[in-house]
C-alpha cells in the first residue's frame, strides 16, 4: 500500500476535473476581466459562472458572493469590515474561544485598536451555548462570529439558534464555514447568517482562492482599496483560473455531498471505534454525533502527539495534531484546552481527517499500525513513571 493521506482538513488535493477546467485560463483564455475586449469579457463571463456555482452551493444570490484570496482573507474581511463600518454604533464583538486563528488573531488586532472582544467558552464537547452568546450581548455589540464547525475537533455549532439570538438583538452574525462548505449541506437562509466564509482548497479546489458571502444590505467596509472589482468591495485583478477552479469544485462536490457524507461517516466511525477499542486510555474529542462526517480527533494518554505523528509518517500515514495553521507551534491546542483537557491530554491528541480518496483498507492499515506505535512510545514515556501499569 502506498502513502495514506488523512489530513484533508488541512488541505485537499485538487480534483482532476477542477485542474482541467482551470488550465485554459492560464495561457489561452488569459484576459483581464476588467478590460472590454473579447478576451476580458470572456474571462468576466467565466467569473460570473463560477459565482453562480458557489452561490448554489450555499443557497445565496450570485451578487452576494465576493471572491477573496482564501479563507483567512474572508474572515478578516468579514470581521474588520463590520467593525470599521459600524464603529459609530458600537465597539463590541463576540466570538468563541475555539475559533480558527484567522478569526482569533483578527479579533485580537481589533482589541488592540479600541474594540471590546468577548471570547465565549465552550462545553466539554466544544459546543457554544446560544444562551451564553445572548448573555454576552451589550448595547455596544455590533458583531457575533462563531464558526460553523471546528477545524480540530469537528464539532458542528448550533449556528441557526445563535443567528436567532443575533437577529433579535439587531447584531450582525458571521460564521466561518471553511470546514463545512461542501461537506455538509449549507443554506445561508436557513442558517440565518449575514456573512459566511468559505475556501476552495478545503473542497478539492485550488489554493489561494476563497469567498465571502455578504447578505444584501449588510454594512461592510471595503477591505482592499484600488479598482472597482468585486462590486467595489475588494480591489485587485481577479484570479481567473482560481475562481474557475473554485466554481468547478463547488459544482462537483455539491453533486455527491449526501452519498459522500454517508461513506465518510462509516469510515470515520470505523476508525474511531477501532482506536478506542484497541488503545486503552484513549478518548474522543468533540461531540459524538454533532460532528463533521470526516473528522476523528482522539486524545491518547501517555503518548506525545508529535511523536505519534512522526512515527505514523514513517509508516507512510499522514495525520495531524491540530490546525495546520499552528502545526509548528509546540504549545498545546487552544481548542482542546478550551474543552477542559489538561496540557498533557492536549499534547496527546491526533486528528485524522478523511476525504474523497480515503478507503476502508487505509483505515484498517491505521488501526493496525497506530496501536503498535502507541505501545512503543508508552514503553519509553517518562509520563508513565508515576502511573500504575497500563
Amino acid at each position: 500500500m502506498g502513502r495514506i493521506y488523512l489530513d484533508y482538513a488541512a488541505t485537499t488535493p485538487t480534483h482532476p476535473d477542477v485542474l482541467k477546467a482551470m488550465l485554459p485560463y492560464f495561457n489561452e483564455d488569459f484576459g483581464n476581466p476588467s478590460t472590454i475586449c473579447s478576451y476580458g469579457q470572456e474571462a468576466k463571463g467565466e467569473i460570473g459562472n463560477a459565482r453562480t456555482q458557489i452561490a448554489n452551493l450555499i443557497g445565496s444570490r450570485d451578487e452576494e458572493i465576493i471572491f477573496t484570496s482564501g479563507g483567512t482573507e474572508a474572515d478578516n474581511f468579514a470581521i474588520k469590515g463590520i467593525a470599521f463600518a459600524n464603529e459609530s454604533k458600537g465597539n463590541h464583538i463576540i466570538t468563541s474561544s475555539i475559533e480558527h486563528p484567522a478569526v482569533l488573531e483578527t479579533c485580537r488586532f481589533l482589541q488592540k485598536n479600541g474594540f471590546n472582544i468577548s471570547f465565549i467558552p465552550v462545553d466539554k464537547q466544544g459546543l457554544v451555548d446560544p444562551d451564553g452568546v445572548r448573555k454576552a450581548i451589550t448595547k455596544n455589540t455590533i458583531l457575533i462570529s462563531i464558526m460553523h464547525a471546528n477545524n480540530e475537533i469537528g464539532t458542528i455549532e448550533p449556528i441557526a439558534e445563535i443567528s436567532k439570538v443575533a437577529k433579535k438583538a439587531g447584531v450582525y452574525f458571521h460564521t466561518d464555514a471553511i470546514q463545512t462548505a461542501g461537506h455538509i449541506p449549507i443554506d445561508v437562509n436557513e442558517l440565518g447568517v449575514d456573512l459566511l466564509s468559505i475556501s476552495a482548497h478545503k473542497l478539492y479546489g485550488p489554493k489561494g482562492i476563497g469567498a465571502l458571502y455578504i447578505k444584501k444590505g449588510t454594512s461592510l467596509a471595503t477591505f482592499m482599496h484600488g479598482g472597482e472589482q468585486e462590486q467595489g468591495r475588494r480591489a485587485g485583478t481577479e484570479n481567473v483560473p482560481g475562481i474557475v477552479g473554485f466554481g468547478k469544485a463547488a459544482e462537483l462536490i455539491q453533486q455527491e455531498i449526501d452519498d459522500e457524507s454517508k461513506r465518510l461517516i462509516y469510515l470515520r466511525d470505523l476508525l474511531l471505534t477501532g482506536i478506542l477499542e484497541r488503545i486503552n486510555h484513549s478518548r474522543l474529542n468533540g461531540h459524538p454525533t454533532m460532528r463533521l462526517p470526516n473528522n476523528a480527533n482522539i486524545s491518547i494518554d501517555f503518548a506525545e502527539g508529535e511523536s505519534m505523528i512522526l512515527n505514523l509518517d514513517l509508516e507512510g500515514i499522514c495525520a495531524a495534531t491540530g490546525s495546520a495553521c499552528s502545526s509548528r507551534n509546540l504549545e498545546p491546542s487552544h481548542v482542546l484546552l478550551a474543552t477542559g483537557l489538561s496540557q498533557e491530554q492536549a499534547h496527546g491528541s491526533l486528528r485524522f481527517s478523511l476525504g474523497k480518496w480515503t478507503t476502508e483498507d487505509e483505515i484498517k492499515r491505521v488501526l493496525d499500525v497506530l496501536p503498535r506505535i502507541v505501545a512503543r512510545l508508552r514503553a519509553m514515556s517518562p509520563l508513565l513513571k508515576n502511573q500504575s501499569k497500563i
